[in-house]
């Protein structure tokens, strides 16, 4: 075996990998700047995303109240035209092409047989209680019922009610024809 063939490639790994290795000493001495910069861009945005969480919290927050103070409103001019005649089963019959029976939740966009069966248990049995009910009430009542039952979005489930209860046929098929499964 010829020696030369064999001992010349290992020592210049050897040479190179010291050289590798002192050359990578020298310059990472004084080369802390470039992480020290990139984790200070980490904690500057990891501080903005929180502000930003913040705000989004809050105006979520603002939103909700808005939201329900102008459906408190609402329901209030609603409430305060109270119905003066008694149900009109022929009226309605007329205007929404299906027979309607007072007080049955049914009639409401997005609820059926088992959701007024929870609403009744919960003491919601008639038009008038379910246009007064909140959204998140009516919400915490599907959450109570399971999973099945907390995928609907119940937010205009009161407003249908008080045109069902003041008897504004036209108005709840027109806000039923608005709308895709109970959700505007």
């Amino acid at each position: 075996m010829n020696l030369p063939c064999i001992l010349i490639p290992i020592l210049v790994g050897i040479i190179c990998g010291i050289l590798g290795y002192l050359l990578g000493k020298l310059n990472s001495k004084g080369d802390d700047s470039l992480a020290a910069s990139l984790q200070a861009d980490l904690d500057a945005c990891k501080a903005n995303t929180k502000n930003l969480n913040v705000k989004i919290s809050s105006l979520e927050a603002d939103l909700t109240a808005a939201h329900a103070k102008a459906s408190a409103s609402v329901a209030k001019s609603f409430v305060s035209e109270a119905p003066s005649a008694l149900f009109d089963s022929e009226l309605a019959s007329n205007v929404l092409g299906k027979k309607i029976k007072q007080d049955d939740l049914k009639i409401v966009e997005g609820v059926g047989p088992k959701i007024e069966a929870l609403f009744n248990e919960a003491g919601i049995k008639t038009w008038q209680d379910l246009s007064e009910a909140s959204t998140e009430k009516l919400q915490s009542i599907l959450d109570a019922g399971g999973e099945n039952y907390a995928i609907h979005n119940p937010s205009t489930w009161a407003k249908q009610a008080l045109f069902a209860y003041l008897g504004k046929w036209q108005e709840l098929k027109e806000c039923q024809e608005n709308l895709l499964g109970g959700k505007e």
